[in-house]
């Protein structure tokens, strides 16, 4: 039996939600798998892709990985602050560069469909 959009949704967001790094997609169809062996990999794809169009979930562009949405972004930006030592995942509100994103790519005409900022540095664990 097929599960709907909406269980199929819960059940990622809850394997994301679970793990303090990033994850892939072929990683959370392994974990889904468990419970689920008939499990296909598009399906893990079209849920995260859903995900990430209503702002539940952030696809880490760098690191072709996901992670679950820990703020409220209506007129903001997620602001993503990435350990490139142990790969945890900080994220902040960027609510501040939307007006400056927008006027920037504005000068060229461009029209953004979404934002995402990504930061790669150390976090302070390991910059100790």
């Amino acid at each position: 039996m097929r599960k709907r959009a909406a269980a199929r949704q819960r059940d990622v967001l809850s394997v994301l939600t679970a793990s303090d790094k990033p994850m892939t997609a072929y990683q959370i169809l392994g974990h889904l798998q468990i419970g689920e062996p008939d499990i296909a990999p598009p399906t893990v794809y079209r849920t995260l892709s859903a995900l990430t169009d209503q702002g539940r979930a952030h696809r880490l562009e760098s690191k072709k990985a996901f992670v679950p949405c820990r703020c409220n972004h209506v007129e903001s930006v997620p602001v993503l602050a990435i350990c490139e030592n142990c790969g945890s995942v900080e994220e902040h509100d960027g609510g501040g560069l939307l007006p400056k994103l927008t006027a920037l790519t504005d000068q060229n005409a461009f029209h953004a469909q979404r934002h995402i900022v990504e930061i790669h540095g150390l976090c302070n664990s390991c910059a100790a």
